[in-house]
């Protein structure tokens, strides 16, 4: 941008009355980021995006969100390895160790990213209630939640679960197509010990999204975990709640976004940027805007 204006004379004024202009430039840098593969939406929550223990996570042409103020908005601590295109915040990063990053250095005091699933509608309870003791499924409502134990199988739908959604240790859980509603403030407990392989629908409404956390539920915590070959393809979606991921997993071909409104990830993962054939959208990350001169 540049500002120009005329200037009254001083010294000068003796030998003609002429104004004396005066400009000023300024230029401002605007860096696309690319899309996210998490990001945490809480606007000030200290360390909302934090990776622990001895995790190694790897992002494949994504990068890492948060919406927070916080001057450790995202914290890398322990002996936690992270790799992603960038580290976004819209306040500050503490890194205890080196991360891979693509871009030079984390970009600080960023524009924070609006919720890309904010217009998703919330699925409707319908009668009568289902219940979870068998080994096939179907889409519905769970009254009383769901505690899946032993072999089962979620046939393709809308799982709208009232009450805690809990899968138990040595339990082998299957589904494609599926998305699951945790009403209210109900959250998800996944063992460490179980065999998770869900996948989101690849068409309509709830395209892509595999666990949707009510937006107007309270402050909780939701559980991933399960063993190496555990996959949950499609976006963790938890506006509301902190996303504890424990798990050694991601999702079919690295298909796993998560937006929650705190993450904590110890798990390990390999996570990919297109996701586009699986129908999971790409989350869009925010960009930065610095005074370069």
């Amino acid at each position: 941008m540049i500002v120009g204006q005329q200037l009254d004379r001083m010294f000068t004024l003796i030998f003609t009355q002429d104004k004396v202009p005066e400009q000023a430039r300024a230029v401002a840098v605007i860096t696309d980021a690319s899309s996210a593969c998490m990001l945490a939406l809480d606007p000030s929550a200290s360390q909302a995006a934090l990776f622990s223990g001895s995790t190694s996570v790897k992002l494949n042409g994504c990068s890492v969100m948060s919406n927070s103020i916080a001057s450790d908005a995202i914290k890398v601590q322990g002996s936690a390895g992270l790799q992603a295109d960038c580290l976004i915040s819209a306040g500050g990063v503490s890194l205890s160790n080196p991360v891979t990053t693509v871009c030079a250095v984390p970009i600080t005091q960023a524009l924070p990213a609006g919720d890309p699933f904010v217009d998703l509608p919330a699925p409707v309870a319908a009668t009568p209630c289902q219940n979870d003791n068998k080994a096939t499924l179907g889409p519905g409502t769970y009254c009383s939640g769901m505690n899946l134990k032993g072999n089962v199988t979620l046939s393709p739908g809308v799982y709208v679960v009232q009450g805690s959604f809990k899968i138990n240790a040595n339990a082998a859980i299957t589904g494609s197509g599926v998305t699951i509603f945790m009403s209210g403030s109900s959250t998800v407990s996944m063992n460490g010990n179980a065999s998770v392989k869900l996948s989101a629908a690849t068409s309509g409404t709830y395209s892509g999204v595999l666990f949707y956390g009510d937006r107007t539920g309270m402050i909780a915590s939701s559980t991933f975990n399960g063993t190496a070959d555990s996959l949950l393809t499609g976006a963790i979606y938890f506006p509301k709640q902190q996303v504890n991921y424990l798990g050694n997993f991601s999702g079919n071909g690295g298909c796993t976004r998560v937006v929650a409104n705190t993450i904590q990830w110890s798990g390990n993962s390999t996570i990919n940027q297109d996701c586009s054939s699986l129908g999971v959208p790409n989350i869009p990350a925010a960009r930065s805007v610095a005074l370069s001169e």
